[in-house]
């Protein structure tokens, strides 16, 4: 059965780093799509960022771009989303999905497998 994790949330300074990681304990992530997603408080869930697990594309929703990069490891089953440069507007619940179809472009609906999400707070 897959079970996504995801872990590396917290309380970070603007300007900060955080690294979140999102683990699939049932399945390798292999031809997978995998996406971030967030949702901040009175907010709808947006896209952040995707990657292909076959060929290592990725995509990122503007307001991240230049800021945080989205990574895997096949070897251990994981996406990473290093998170650079933080502003309070990256204040949300982060989620990783995943598409077990790798289709393109990234798109949320495409996505049925969601992690039970990790906070990130970015504030002094």
């Amino acid at each position: 059965q897959r079970q996504l994790v995801e872990s590396g949330g917290g309380l970070v300074q603007p300007g900060g780093s955080l690294r979140l990681s999102c683990v699939d304990s049932g399945f390798p992530l292999i031809n997978y799509m995998i996406g971030w997603f967030r949702q901040a408080p009175g907010k709808e869930r947006e896209g952040v960022s995707c990657i292909s697990t076959s060929d290592g594309s990725t995509s990122y929703t503007d307001s991240v771009k230049g800021r945080f990069t989205i990574s895997r490891d096949n070897a251990k089953n994981t996406v990473y989303l290093q998170m650079d440069s933080v502003k309070p507007e990256d204040t949300a619940v982060y989620f990783c999905a995943v598409d077990a179809f790798n289709r393109r472009p990234c798109t949320e609906s495409h996505f049925g497998y969601w992690g039970q999400g990790t906070h990130v707070t970015v504030s002094s």
